[in-house]
């Protein structure tokens, strides 16, 4: 079925008690095999409320002015918390079942190990606090979509000011960023006050539930199964410690390249003086090459591309009033990806060809390889394992999209895989200072930013640019307001992505065999586990960037153009 035929029914409040009635009677089962079928039939019951809550979510990022799901959206933020209770009381009458053991049996201990964790995370006490963290950052994303912003004689969002930012002519990169810098700073007391209302109520819920602070509840949140804050900060040591320096030679390199002297911020993502990568061809010419290139891939992902491209399962052209950004998500009742991004004409559109359709990929395979939703996706980190291995494993046909340009497209994407790092870890280490000392003030808040700038990107000159010079540049990630401590995920997946890549080199073969194993097990392991199983190195480990890292930079060392 056509997304867009796909009808749309608002998640009544009865949804609660049908959820009460399904924990009653798995409580009263009689044996595995009954309680087996009662947790079957809830998981029916939650794929299709999460597929009604995604649909309306999908609807209404795709326009933010779109009254009727603006209020279905403020709706479901409300019954949101309501349903966590619920699930929660299910995972309980989980982890006491008496056929506790066979259930293992069944389905492995990890179910039972995430369900414990997701308890830790949840009380009804914070339902009216998780309410209002929800409507707040429904208000931060709202606020971001509205930028219209006068450029090049014509009214731009913030998605379509980036071509602008990679401009070879310099002044209309840094004109670029102050017009971007100018919104914000439009905006300035808006923004430090959602997150200042976001900090409190987030230190508010970790303070109910009898935390310190909202580290603790926030590694909760994220499902942190087999890893924790001290094995974060080792990461983000050796990443300063063994990447920045390989970074920061890159920069240079990049700088002697573009012929400037020291590198300004508006030069960051400007890396050649004719000009970027930039796909060659119409958004419609471009969806045709996906369509070939995972027609050509592989036997699943033909099928996969068969289902993406015939269902319209995808909204990635920029336009007023979408939201920013770009994500997947699932529609469990049609066991079906749905993909949002904004195109802007740069090599984001392959990117998001590439990485959004990795994970659609994976939820694809997952939706009909693995019977329990519960045990379908890995935590995050192996999640954006999927979609950032994607990103390499399609070598092979960059060429479709990028033509004469496609060795240029190659290199620049492996420095920015590289060049990547670095930022999601300050990005990382920003939310633990913020979280660890919540009464901090919005200026404070942006020293701390610029403090880490010049530990984790110290190449880089802000020269007096609106916004991004006084500190306040974190606002533009969205992650930082809507999914606090998920950024290093993509850190972690990245550093796993560069496995992935340097087998493929060797052997593409191999490594699209390891990569769709790595997809088939979805979640039933952790992402330790899951790095092991694959025969790949934790980045978590002692030691482990300087060894993933610097195959890369001797296949950067070598690939000049």
């Amino acid at each position: 079925m056509k997304f867009s035929e796909m009808p749309y029914r608002r998640v009544e409040d009865t949804v609660l008690s049908q959820l009460d009635g399904l924990t009653e009677r798995f409580r009263a089962a009689a044996s595995a095999e009954e309680q087996e079928q009662i947790y079957l039939e809830a998981q029916k019951l939650l794929a299709e409320i999460q597929t009604m809550m995604s649909i309306c979510y999908i609807r209404s990022t795709i326009d933010t002015t779109d009254v009727f799901y603006e209020k279905e959206q403020e709706h479901n933020d409300q019954l949101e918390p309501l349903l966590t209770e619920k699930q929660l009381d299910l995972a309980k009458a989980l982890c006491s079942s008496p056929f506790r053991k066979e259930l293992e049996k069944k389905w492995g201990t990890l179910l039972f190990k995430n369900a414990e964790l997701s308890m830790k995370g949840f009380s009804p006490e914070i339902i009216s606090l998780v309410q209002e963290e929800n409507a707040l950052t429904s208000r931060y994303q709202k606020l971001y979509a509205s930028a219209k912003i006068d450029f090049d004689g014509k009214v731009l969002t913030v998605a379509q000011l980036v071509p602008y930012k990679q401009s070879p002519d310099r002044a209309v990169r840094k004109a670029a960023y102050e017009a971007e810098g100018g919104f914000f700073d439009a905006h300035r007391e808006e923004f430090d006050e959602i997150f200042d209302l976001l900090v409190k109520n987030r230190t508010e819920q970790a303070k109910r539930l009898g935390y310190k602070n909202f580290v603790e509840l926030g590694y909760i949140r994220r499902m942190r199964n087999c890893y924790g804050p001290e094995d974060v900060a080792r990461f983000r040591r050796q990443v300063v410690e063994n990447l920045v320096p390989l970074v920061r030679k890159l920069k240079e390199a990049q700088a002697a390249r573009i012929g400037v002297e020291k590198m300004k911020f508006y030069d960051d993502t400007f890396q050649y003086p004719d000009g970027n990568a930039t796909p060659q061809g119409t958004p419609e010419e471009l969806l045709a090459a996906g369509r070939k290139m995972y027609t050509e891939m592989s036997p699943e992902t033909a099928a996969f591309a068969e289902l993406l491209f015939g269902d319209e399962l995808f909204d990635v052209l920029a336009k007023p009033g979408k939201a920013p950004g770009g994500y997947c998500t699932s529609l469990p009742a049609y066991q079906s990806p749905f993909i949002f991004s904004n195109f802007n004409g740069t090599s984001d559109d392959v990117d998001v060809l590439t990485h959004e359709a990795g994970h659609a990929f994976a939820d694809y395979i997952a939706a009909r390889e693995i019977p329990l939703m519960d045990l379908r996706n890995p935590t995050m980190e192996g999640c954006e394992t999927h979609s950032m291995s994607m990103e390499f494993l399609t070598a092979p046909w960059h060429h479709l999209f990028f033509k004469d340009q496609t060795n240029k497209y190659e290199r620049s994407h492996a420095e920015d895989a590289l060049i990547f790092i670095p930022y999601g870890s300050m990005v990382d280490h920003f939310q633990e200072i913020v979280y660890s000392n919540p009464e901090m003030t919005p200026e404070e808040r942006n020293q701390a930013w610029m403090e880490l700038e010049r530990q984790y990107r110290p190449y880089l000159d802000f020269e007096n640019l609106p916004f991004y010079s006084r500190g306040a540049g974190w606002q533009r990630q969205l992650h930082i307001y809507q999914y606090p401590f998920y950024y290093i995920d993509y850190c972690l997946a990245q550093s796993m992505a560069l496995q992935f890549w340097m087998e493929s080199v060797k052997d593409w073969d191999t490594a699209w065999k390891k990569y769709l194993a790595f997809v088939r097990k979805g979640g039933t392991l952790t992402f330790v586990e899951l790095a092991e199983s694959a025969g790949m190195l934790s980045p978590l480990a002692d030691g482990a960037m300087e060894k993933i890292t610097a195959p890369a930079g001797k296949w950067l060392d070598t690939h000049t153009l």
